[in-house]
């Protein structure tokens, strides 16, 4: 995964409430591989359904930063939502609230998600649709958002998931750091106490 440090990018509004997952990839496309390219499904019915939708209209292509409403990504456990939304580009994404496991899947793919008041969330959105063009900026060291008008909001994150981002890798990542430490524990253990290898 790339790391994240600072972003500064144009991002997409999104106003509507309770969109789960289902909604973001629906479920007929679940069965794919992730290498199928899951941003090809993203919010495949609403972009059918709505030409008006916000990810059909040119002025957001190549956004990297997703302000929602409240409760996005609720519903199913489905890591393809957030494959598909990473797929487009997306780094960060920011609302009022996440679905929990939504939030968690975020994470272990390098996707930075926090949340702000409900009134600051639905300004930012209002400051994106009136200036398209203008930036966000992430400062996740100091964890701040700067938004188009200036304002300064500062954003809670888990100290260990900001690590993770700040270096760029996951769990697995992690505990491959102490392989040689793992290797060490497993020898003695062969050594100490035999005959937990012939169970295993």
């Amino acid at each position: 995964m790339d790391p994240f440090i600072k972003l500064s990018a144009r991002a997409v509004p999104l106003d509507l409430v309770n969109i789960d997952t289902d909604r973001i990839v629906p479920a007929r496309f679940l069965r794919r591989p992730r290498s199928a390219g899951y941003q090809n499904f993203l919010f495949n019915d609403l972009r059918e359904q709505e030409p008006g939708f916000a990810l059909n209209r040119p002025e957001y292509q190549g956004a990297k930063i997703l302000v929602a409403a409240e409760n996005f990504g609720c519903g199913s456990s489905r890591e393809g939502a957030v494959w598909a939304l990473a797929g487009i580009g997306l780094r960060a994404w920011i609302a009022p609230s996440f679905g929990d496991i939504f939030f968690e899947n975020s994470f272990k793919n390098g996707v930075l998600a926090f949340t702000l008041p409900h009134g600051r969330v639905a300004a930012l959105r209002q400051q994106i649709a009136a200036a398209p063009e203008a930036q966000l900026s992430i400062d996740l060291p100091a964890q701040t958002l700067t938004s188009p008008d200036g304002s300064i909001d500062h954003f809670e994150i888990d100290p260990f998931r900001k690590e993770c981002l700040l270096a760029g890798v996951d769990e697995i990542d992690l505990t491959l750091r102490y392989e040689p430490d793992i290797q060490a524990f497993e020898q003695r253990q062969r050594i100490e106490r035999p005959w937990l290898a012939r169970n295993t």
